[in-house]
């Protein structure tokens, strides 16, 4: 492995078709929705063997089998498009296997039984050294020497990843605050975070780790069913939630994304706008694929414009003028985050904060 890059960003950034993007370059190895996978659990303090490191990548993630086991399967769910021996309702689907797995490979199963024999007999470090060890056993079985995750929603892992990888690169991907917004308001993974965010602070908490039984009987009704093994999707489709409550967490995490990346050494970060990556993707990949250590190979350049959709940009212009109006205002915040950053960049040219 020569270099590992992390791209964090809000989602709904255009940050999927990226992954795509990257794992289509021959010396890129694309872990997708990894950190969204394994999360927090797959960083312990001290010291772990490579079982129960292995545990921590194998072990379902509680939240996503919740919502596929109540009807609510998120798109970015690969596994479940095409599954194979594992299932939400019976075994559970292993952590890797439900989006890192099925993007690498056609047999997700298999590429899990050939990791988890190689990683159960490592011996005790601690879990970046066994993250490093797992990122450099993919790219010698996949031929690949530069590695990149992608997650969305991933603004919030960023200051750990940092502290876990301090040689580590990141990219900010971001996209114009009202299309961003209307795109959450309309998924149901964002749906389902909002309403999350909205449970923490009717409890008055900043970790479901500290929620009690008494702050779940103080809740609406129709917001505890959320924390149960099975719930009806109902609650989070159909409900009718303002369009402001979306910018404002575009805004949240733009912010949190632009101080992150302001902390940083230049060398090790950069942006992508999305915009700009639909405007000029050839430039745009160059330059992303030099920061992460690759060569910009000229038939990837050109095969990789052709896999973008210009379709969904703009779209909150469609909405009417009172809904634009109130979503560009919510996401104001953020976006004069956005604005004085690239303003200050100006002298070390686009992109660089």
């Amino acid at each position: 492995m020569r270099t590992l890059t992390f791209v964090i960003g809000t989602g709904r950034s255009g940050s999927t078709a990226l992954s795509r993007i990257l794992n289509a370059h021959p010396d890129v190895l694309s872990l997708n929705e990894f950190m969204a996978s394994v999360g927090d659990a797959a960083f312990p303090d001290g010291k772990v063997s490579g079982t129960e490191f292995w545990q921590s990548l194998f072990r379902p993630a509680p939240h996503f089998e919740r919502m596929i086991r109540s009807g609510l399967p998120l798109p970015e769910f690969l596994y479940t498009r095409r599954p194979g021996r594992y299932a939400a309702k019976t075994t559970g689907i292993p952590a890797l296997s439900l989006m890192v797995l099925p993007h690498l490979t056609d047999d997700p199963d298999g590429l899990l039984d050939e990791l988890g024999a190689a990683v159960v007999p490592w011996p005790e470090r601690t879990a970046a050294e066994h993250h490093q060890a797992l990122f450099g056993l993919l790219c010698a079985r996949f031929g690949r020497s530069a590695v990149v995750e992608r997650s969305g929603y991933s603004t919030g892992w960023a200051p750990g990843l940092r502290a876990a990888f301090p040689h580590a690169r990141f990219v900010h991907v971001f996209r114009d605050g009202p299309d961003c917004a209307l795109s959450m308001s309309r998924h149901p993974g964002y749906r389902t975070i909002s309403l999350l965010r909205e449970i923490k602070a009717r409890a008055g908490i900043d970790s479901f780790a500290d929620l009690t039984d008494d702050h779940v009987r103080s809740l609406p009704a129709d917001l505890s069913p959320l924390l149960e093994e099975r719930f009806d999707p109902a609650l989070v489709l159909d409900r009718d939630m303002p369009l402001r409550t979306f910018g404002s967490l575009w805004s949240d995490l733009v912010t949190d994304g632009t101080e992150f990346l302001g902390r940083l050494p230049d060398d090790q970060r950069t942006t992508l706008a999305y915009e700009d990556f639909l405007d000029r993707p050839a430039e745009e990949l160059t330059r992303l694929a030099e920061f992460i250590g690759v060569d910009p190979l000229p038939q990837w350049l050109r095969t990789s414009a052709a896999r973008l959709d210009h379709s969904p940009r703009g779209s909150a212009r469609r909405l009417s003028a009172a809904e634009f109006d109130e979503l560009r205002e919510s996401c104001a915040p953020g976006t004069r985050v956005l604005e004085e950053r690239q303003a200050g960049a100006g002298e070390k040219g686009r992109g660089r904060p």
